[in-house]
């Protein structure tokens, strides 16, 4: 597949000598026919993107391997759900703490719907704003130990616009190689010059900050607090140590990890037990442990106020529905209680013993950290493939990443683990991945 794009690469790259030969000479003469544009700037089945796709279905459909994607899930997704009719154990859903169905959250995110309506209808700066912004927003503060915070309507767009709006063309972003799509657009929407160190490795970090820094006026370090490809964690006092060494700025992204590491649940400070202020960034997202939708910023007051005023995916984007906002604040309050606590400890206590069991049946689990997410990496995309609609075909629900998402040599399984899950689900998963992985290697 991968040899087919490049020759049609090629293809359009080497024309006759007798066609135009760049991009002007194609719209040089206004005199020109559209008849003589060629169909490859004007039909959407000729564009790279739809021919890799269609390619990647052919070869699918070829080795006899169902799409495994958009499944539809037909009622709420945690550590069970139900799909094409069937129950099954769901290991692809973010819902770690279960919150998303909890009675309370439902009602907050009713009441605020009842009494605020469906929609805000415009920008917060405009007409848009609601105290239940504020109130998330301050929550959020709190929660961090910081100055202010403000709230995204996606997460995506959190860090598209935060990275987009504070560096420049003289500024540098150093991050992780296997940072997240969205910090890796923010990027090339600001103009900053962007260099990625090999994951997780502090010391090819510092000898990027030892040659570069110099160079650049503002210099961002950008870091994961749990990587959802591999269930690993940065090295966060190493990485507090660098920027201020090289007075530059510290980004964390807690998609993944804020509610999950810590016993509080309060992310990757609590896990190492640092001062939120030592790190200058933090981001996170409202769709996981939150239970809504968004994204979310929090710092110093300088850092939140420039970003309200001027970070296009906020001051132009809509406010965020407050029956959105409800759910999340209603569960920054329910993480200080003791319930919790208790679903923290379970979340932590049934992926430790999916770690153990997996690595005793000699599966590949890579460097995860063994809280919520854990790989079988396999080596094959299409094993991973074959292997995920297996696993679907016995009742278990678990999501194949294949190449060119990760390398050929790491495709993999991803296991995402709920507080509700059982050991009795993560044997019987794991039992069923070593039997059709077994019949799988002696079929190929």
């Amino acid at each position: 597949m991968k040899q087919q794009l490049l020759d049609k690469a090629r293809a359009r790259r080497t024309r006759p000598a007798n066609t135009q030969s760049n991009d002007e000479d194609i719209f040089a003469h206004k005199s020109a026919s559209p008849l003589e544009i060629s169909d490859d700037f004007v039909r959407f089945d000729r564009q790279p993107g739809y021919q890799q796709l269609s390619m990647m279905q052919q070869a699918g459909a070829a080795f006899g391997v169902p799409e495994p994607f958009f499944r539809v899930h037909e009622g709420c997704a945690g550590a069970t759900t139900r799909i094409e009719g069937r129950e099954l154990v769901n290991f692809a859903s973010y819902n770690y703490l279960d919150y998303s169905r909890h009675p309370e959250v439902v009602k907050a995110a009713a009441d605020a719907a009842a009494h605020y309506g469906t929609s805000v209808s415009a920008s917060r700066a405009v007409s848009g704003e609601r105290p239940i912004h504020q109130q998330l927003e301050a929550a959020v503060a709190r929660t961090y130990d910081v100055e202010d915070a403000v709230v995204f309507v996606s997460g995506h767009a959190t860090n598209v616009s935060t990275l987009g709006y504070l560096l420049g063309p003289k500024d540098l972003i150093l991050h992780d190689e296997w940072i997240h799509n969205s910090s890796l657009v923010g990027a090339q929407l600001s103009g900053a010059r962007r260099m990625p160190f090999a994951h997780n490795d502090p010391d090819a970090l510092e000898a990027l900050l030892r040659a570069q820094r110099g160079k650049f006026e503002r210099v961002l370090i950008v870091t994961e607090g749990l990587y959802s490809m591999d269930g690993d964690v940065p090295d966060l006092p190493r990485l507090i140590a660098l920027k201020q060494k090289y007075r530059c700025w510290l980004m964390v992204d807690e998609a993944h990890s804020f509610g999950v590491l810590g016993e509080r649940g309060l992310g990757l400070r609590e896990h190492y037990d640092i001062a939120a202020r030592d790190v200058d960034i933090w981001m996170g997202t409202m769709s996981k442990t939150l239970s809504g939708c968004g994204g979310y910023i929090a710092g110093c007051k300088e850092l939140v106020s420039m970003l309200r005023y001027f970070a296009p995916g906020f001051l132009y984007s809509v406010g965020m529905p407050a029956q959105v906002a409800a759910p999340s604040l209603k569960i920054l309050e329910l993480l200080q209680g003791d319930d919790a606590r208790q679903r923290i400890a379970r979340l932590h206590a049934v992926s430790g013993y999916f770690l153990k069991r997996a690595r005793a049946l000699g599966l590949d689990v890579g460097d995860s950290l063994g809280v919520a997410v854990v790989p079988v990496i396999l080596g094959s995309s299409l094993v991973a493939a074959r292997l995920s609609n297996q696993l679907f075909e016995a009742g278990f629900n678990v999501q194949p990443i294949l190449h060119p998402a990760v390398p050929e040599k790491s495709a993999r399984l991803r296991f995402f683990l709920s507080c509700e899950h059982t050991e009795a689900q993560v044997d019987a998963v794991l039992d069923t991945l070593m039997q059709q992985l077994s019949n799988i290697k002696a079929g190929l």
